[in-house]
C-alpha cells in the first residue's frame, strides 16, 4: 500500500507514452481521471509514428533514476535485446538539477560532520557535474591537493527501495503474463540490477573498486586511478584526487594537446584486457566519459560505480571461446555457449549450423581485419534467436569488449581490438598447461573427488533416514502453477455467475406470471429488478470473456 502512489504514476507514465497494454496486462492501476481511458489502448497521437524502444527510453527518462539506471543495466544485456534497443538504452542520460544550494550547505554539513569551509580550503557550491544518484564539487584541502566531492543526493534511498519492490513485483508480474518473456528471466534481472544498484548507491564500495584498481595498476606508469582520501570517505561521500586532462572528444584536438590518438588506443585496450583476463576485475564502463587524456599519453579511468568480475572458471571458459573463435571450431564454440545456457533447452544441431554459418562469413577475413564488434553482435544475434540467456557477467563483459574498441576506433579509424586480444589469450593458454598448473588442477580435482566419496555414505544414510522418517520430498518448480490457480478460480466465477443469472431469469419469469404485489411500470416488481440484474451480468460475462480471449 505505501508503494501504491508510485505504482499509479509508473502506470500514468506508461499509458502517455503508448504502453497501456503492457499496463492492462499486469493489471496495474491506471491513474486517469476518467475510467474508460483505463480501456484506451491506442497509441497517444504523440506516439503514431514513434518506435517502441524510443517510447520505452522516454517513459524510463521520465519514471526517474531508478529507471534510468535499469535502462543502464539492461544495455549491457547485448544478449536478450536487438541493436535498437540497446542503442536506445545507450542513450538514457541521468544528467539532473543540483541540490537547491539552499539544502546544500546544512547537507554537507550532516554528511561531512563539520562545515565544508572548515574541512577544505576551498569549496567550489556549483558542481562540475550532477546524476541522479550522485553530484560531484571541485575542492581544495588544506595541503594544497586537489580534489572531487562526490556527494549521494539526500532522500535517494528510500525513493530506489520503493521502485525496487516495485520492479521485483512488475518483474514476477510479467513472468506470469507474458509467457514468452519468461525464458529473459526478468526477476533475475532485477535481482542483479538491485544488486548493482545498491552498490552504486554506496560511494564507499565505489572507492575500495578505485583502490583495487590503483593496486592492479600501480606498476604501470601509463594508467591512472584517482587517490581516495578516505578520512572524508564513507557511504555517502566521496572525496578522490581531481584528475585534469582531456576527454575523447573532440579526437581532432588532441593531437594540438599534445597527445597521440592511436598510441593511447592501444594503451586504453591493453588496459581493460588486462582488467579482464588477467586481474578478473574490470571497468564495466570504459565509454569515453569515464576515461581522461594526461600528458606524456597516460590514461586515468574514473567512475567505478559500474564494474565486473570473472572468476578464475570463467576466464578459462572465455580462453576457450576465444580460441574456439580463432580455430573456426563451432563444436568447441557450441560447448562453451551451452554450458552458459544452464537450464535452457537449446537445439544443438541448429545451433551447431548456425555457429559454422557464421564462421563461413568470416572465413575469408584475416585476423588483423576482423571486426571483433560486429562479430559480437552476430553471436549475440545467434543467442537471442536460440534463447540462450548469457550469466550477467558474461553480458556485461561482452558490452565492454564492444564500448572500448568502439573508443579505440573513435581514436583510430584502424583500430582492431582482436590485434590486442590474440598475446593476452596466447598468455593465458600458456599459462595454463604450464606444470605447476596442470598439476593445481590435478590436486583440486582430486580433492573434489575423495571429499564427494567420502560423503558418499553420509549422503545415502541420510536420504535413507529421510525416507523412513517421511521427511523425503522432491521440489518442483512450477511456474505455471499460480496462473494456472488464478485461470482456474476466473473460470470457476464465471460458471458461477451464469448458474445465478440463469436462475435470476428463470426465477424472475415465474415472479412474472404471479398476480398481485408491488409493481413498476405496471410490471410485477421483483420479476424486473430480477430481469435487470441478470442482463447485466450477462453483460459482464460477455465482456469478462472477451477480455480473456485479447489476454490470449
Amino acid at each position: 500500500m505505501r508503494d501504491l502512489p508510485r505504482l499509479r504514476e509508473i502506470s500514468a507514465l506508461l499509458l502517455k507514452h503508448g504502453l497501456g497494454e503492457f499496463v492492462q496486462r499486469l493489471r496495474l492501476p491506471a491513474a486517469v481521471e476518467k475510467a474508460g481511458e483505463w480501456f484506451n489502448l491506442r497509441l497517444p497521437d504523440s506516439a503514431d509514428a514513434i518506435p517502441a524502444p524510443i517510447r520505452v527510453r522516454l517513459a524510463f527518462e521520465e519514471l526517474g533514476p531508478t529507471f534510468i539506471k535499469l535502462g543502464q543495466i539492461l544495455s549491457t544485456r547485448v544478449d536478450l535485446f536487438a541493436p535498437e534497443w540497446i542503442n536506445e538504452f545507450e542513450k538514457l542520460q541521468n544528467t539532473v538539477p543540483p541540490i537547491a544550494e539552499a539544502q546544500l550547505a546544512p547537507y554537507l554539513q550532516q554528511v561531512l560532520g563539520e562545515a565544508p569551509e572548515t574541512l577544505f580550503a576551498r569549496f567550489d557550491m556549483v558542481p562540475i557535474g550532477s546524476a541522479s544518484i550522485a553530484q560531484v564539487h571541485r575542492a581544495t584541502l588544506h595541503d594544497g591537493s586537489e580534489v572531487v566531492v562526490k556527494l549521494r543526493r539526500p532522500g535517494i534511498v528510500p525513493k530506489v527501495d520503493a521502485d525496487l519492490r516495485i520492479l521485483e513485483h512488475l518483474a514476477h508480474l510479467i513472468e506470469l503474463e507474458f509467457p514468452d518473456a519468461r525464458r529473459f528471466m526478468p526477476s533475475d534481472i532485477v535481482a542483479q540490477f538491485s544488486r548493482s544498484l545498491k552498490r552504486e548507491l554506496d560511494l564507499a564500495a565505489e572507492a575500495r573498486n578505485m583502490e583495487r584498481f590503483a593496486r592492479d595498476f600501480a606498476e604501470d606508469p601509463y594508467i591512472r586511478i584517482p587517490k581516495v582520501h578516505w578520512e572524508y570517505t564513507r557511504a555517502d561521500v566521496n572525496v578522490q584526487d581531481f584528475i585534469d586532462g582531456r576527454s575523447a572528444s573532440p579526437v581532432s584536438a588532441l593531437p594540438a594537446a599534445g597527445l597521440n590518438p592511436p598510441l593511447l588506443a592501444r594503451r586504453g585496450a591493453d588496459a581493460v584486457l588486462k582488467m579482464i583476463l588477467l586481474n578478473g576485475y574490470f571497468h564495466a564502463d570504459p565509454h569515453p566519459g569515464n576515461v581522461i587524456f594526461l600528458p606524456d599519453d597516460r590514461i586515468a579511468f574514473i567512475d567505478f560505480g559500474m564494474v565486473g568480475r570473472l572468476s578464475h572458471r570463467r576466464r578459462d571458459e572465455i580462453v576457450d571461446l576465444l580460441a574456439a573463435m580463432a580455430q573456426r571450431d563451432e563444436h568447441a564454440m557450441m560447448g562453451v555457449l551451452i554450458g552458459w545456457t544452464g537450464s535452457i533447452p537449446v537445439d544443438e544441431e541448429q545451433f551447431a549450423e548456425d555457429i559454422g554459418e557464421i564462421f563461413f562469413q568470416y572465413d575469408h577475413v584475416v585476423l588483423k581485419d576482423l571486426n571483433m564488434s560486429q562479430l559480437i553482435n552476430d553471436l549475440m544475434a545467434l543467442i537471442r534467436n536460440h534463447g540462450i540467456l548469457l550469466p550477467a557477467d558474461m553480458a556485461m563483459l561482452f558490452k565492454a569488449l564492444i564500448t572500448l574498441e568502439g573508443l579505440g576506433r573513435q581514436l583510430e579509424p584502424r583500430f582492431q581490438l582482436v590485434e590486442h586480444l590474440t598475446p593476452f589469450v596466447r598468455k593465458l593458454i600458456i599459462e595454463r598447461y604450464r606444470p605447476e598448473a596442470l598439476l593445481k588442477r590435478g590436486r583440486e580435482t582430486l580433492s573434489d573427488g575423495f571429499a564427494m566419496l567420502a560423503s558418499l555414505p553420509r549422503d545415502i544414510i541420510r536420504i535413507g533416514r529421510d525416507i523412513r522418517h517421511g521427511k523425503f520430498r522432491i521440489n518442483l518448480d512450477l511456474k505455471r502453477l499460480e496462473q494456472f490457480g488464478h485461470q482456474l478460480d476466473k473460470s470457476v466465477n464465471r460458471l458461477t455467475m451464469g448458474i445465478v443469472t440463469g436462475c435470476l431469469i428463470i426465477g424472475s419469469s415465474i415472479v412474472m406470471t404471479v398476480d398481485g404485489g408491488p409493481t413498476l411500470f405496471g410490471l410485477p416488481l421483483f420479476g424486473f429488478l430480477g430481469f435487470m440484474v441478470a442482463f447485466f451480468n450477462s453483460m459482464w460475462l460477455i465482456w469478462s470473456i472477451w477480455l480473456a480471449s485479447k489476454e490470449f
